[in-house]
């Protein structure tokens, strides 16, 4: 979502302000990676069921290092651990080739009921936006729809997810402008090729010709953040059906997502069954001891 005026977000801090104090569970976490945590991610976290063993050991420690640095807060909802954890991937997945990255531009990620209008109001036919990320006095701050984080990673055929499109646009943010064009990531050599390439694919959208999502020709900053949604959505059928696209996008983000096996655990995971941990152990004495407590 593109940002709103200065004036407008002095507003709404205010207003944030207060609503902040009927939030639940924004304590910042420190500590271990707690096993309920991997249940989260093995039931819903594709990408994270694509890495191996070793690289889903960093992929938690990546959690853990978010968590205890970016307070996750309700606004007139509950946040429960599954809410913090998606959070908390949308934000792992689209760095994770980056292993020093850290996010030093968002303190905050506020989760809503609902969709929410210009005036951050949850009820009315104009609620409309799902996501944002703020600057002037919310600068460090992020909004999601908490149905919106939820559906996420939950739909396997689509190639929306809004929070990693927010958390694509922090990273578009890291060389001082939100436009569109990651410099920190592309190198010099190549800005020049991926603004003619958006171009064109912006084009692509406005005559109907592009199973792009249609907000994508808003601008380049929101090209840049719905390609990303794609990217990682849907990356083997964005390699077939846009490869010159995805090419510059795995320069990108340094990862071949179409040679990664993205599933999800279909069922839950019984008491009975074999840890997903590898111990060989059952899950009720393992990672399930928790669970079922």
């Amino acid at each position: 979502m593109e940002l709103f005026g200065i004036g407008l977000l002095i507003v709404i801090g205010i207003i944030g302000y207060f609503q902040i104090n009927k939030g639940k569970s924004n304590q910042l976490v420190v500590g271990e990676f707690l096993p309920e945590w991997r249940i989260v991610l093995i039931e819903k976290v594709a990408f994270y069921n694509g890495l191996s063993a070793e690289d889903k050991t960093w992929f938690e420690s990546d959690i853990l290092h978010f968590l205890s640095h970016v307070r996750i807060t309700g606004i007139d909802v509950k946040v429960d651990e599954t809410d913090r954890i998606l959070v908390a991937a949308s934000a792992v997945i689209p760095i994770f080739a980056f292993k020093e990255w850290r996010y030093n531009n968002i303190t905050e990620v506020l989760l809503y009921p609902s969709s929410f209008n210009e005036k951050f109001e949850t009820a009315g036919a104009d609620r409309r936006i799902l996501g944002m990320v703020g600057e002037g006095p919310m600068n460090g701050t992020m909004i999601l729809s908490k149905p919106a984080l939820h559906q996420g990673f939950l739909n396997e055929t689509d190639k929306n997810n809004t929070a990693i499109h927010e958390f694509v646009h922090l990273i578009d943010k890291t060389d001082g402008a939100i436009d569109g064009i990651p410099e920190n990531l592309l190198g010099k050599q190549y800005v020049l090729p991926w603004v003619n390439l958006i171009s064109k694919k912006i084009e692509e959208i406005n005559k109907g010709k592009s199973d792009i999502n249609p907000y994508g020709a808003t601008s380049q900053t929101e090209f840049f953040a719905v390609a990303s949604e794609y990217f990682f959505e849907r990356p083997q059928l964005l390699k077939t059906k846009h490869p010159e696209l995805y090419d510059l996008m795995e320069h990108v983000f340094k990862n071949d997502m179409s040679a990664m096996k993205l599933t999800r655990q279909k069922n839950k995971i019984g008491r009975n069954d074999p840890c997903p941990c590898n111990k060989g152990t059952k899950f009720k004495n393992c990672c399930g001891a928790v669970h079922f407590s």
